[in-house]
């Protein structure tokens, strides 16, 4: 059964200064049995606005490239069912579709995400001994393997207050890099020390573990209690710990 849907949503783009600049327009089109947001974007290129900028590749939440934010909150467009979002719309309101408000935009729904790959390039990769067996416990492996379910959506670093509000991006990784981070860190054949990186270069003492990050995550990493807090024990203990530091001078550590 098909049925009207009114989507509004964000158009416009950067002017010559880099401010965002754009309305919010209205879009009416049939929503069938089944369908998710992404179908609803593609709808409306189809028959009401073929020059929609809106990112996407695989449409099954493995690439991370629909990321936008829906009703408000950040989310996948392709696994984002509007069966849910009409449950949580209130009747004869339009669904509100804008792009990610963290990073600059680009065009329409799509956002420049370049800080993401110009900081990944930064951190020091796995650097284990020079002959590896690469054989370790079941538990080892399991803790890491959560981390690398991450498809690098930038949902989390978009709803992160100190990425949305206070653009402090050459100061902090971000969760999406604190996985990363914890990924490497944790990981049982890695014997490179990044705590002093992570302590100062990627400020990781400016997450106040709100979890608004862990609630976002479509790859259902719980970021904040699995790497991110990890790594602030772990600078704690490494910089800050006066049992540990003093063990730290007379060899015990």
């Amino acid at each position: 059964m098909v049925e009207d849907v009114t989507f509004r949503v964000f158009r416009g783009e950067p002017d010559e200064d880099g401010v965002p600049t754009g309305e919010m327009i209205d879009y009416t089109v049939g929503m069938d049995e089944g369908m998710v947001v992404l179908d609803v974007i593609h709808q409306i290129q189809a028959e009401h606005a073929p020059d929609l900028s809106c990112r996407w590749n695989c449409k099954a939440g493995k690439c991370g490239s629909c990321s936008a934010e829906v009703n408000g909150k950040p989310r996948l467009m392709c696994m984002t069912r509007m069966e849910d979002i009409m449950e949580e719309t209130s009747e004869n309101t339009p669904v509100i579709v804008k792009p990610m408000q963290a990073f600059p935009l680009t065009k329409d729904l799509v956002t420049d995400v370049q800080w993401a790959y110009d900081l990944n390039k930064t951190i020091t990769p796995l650097r284990g001994p020079d002959e590896m067996d690469w054989k370790f416990d079941q538990i080892e492996a399991d803790r890491v393997q959560e981390f690398r379910s991450c498809i690098e959506c930038m949902l989390c670093v978009n709803t992160c207050h100190v990425m949305r509000e206070h653009q402090l991006f050459d100061e902090f990784a971000g969760p999406r890099f604190f996985v990363r981070l914890a990924n490497l860190e944790m990981h049982p054949m890695d014997e490179e020390n990044r705590l002093e990186m992570i302590k100062d270069d990627f400020g990781i003492g400016y997450c106040n573990i709100t979890r608004c990050c862990t609630e976002v995550c479509p790859a259902g990493i719980n970021i904040t209690d699995n790497a991110i807090i990890p790594l602030k024990e772990r600078v704690v203990t490494e910089y800050y710990d006066p049992i540990a530091m003093i063990a730290k001078k007379i060899g015990l550590r």
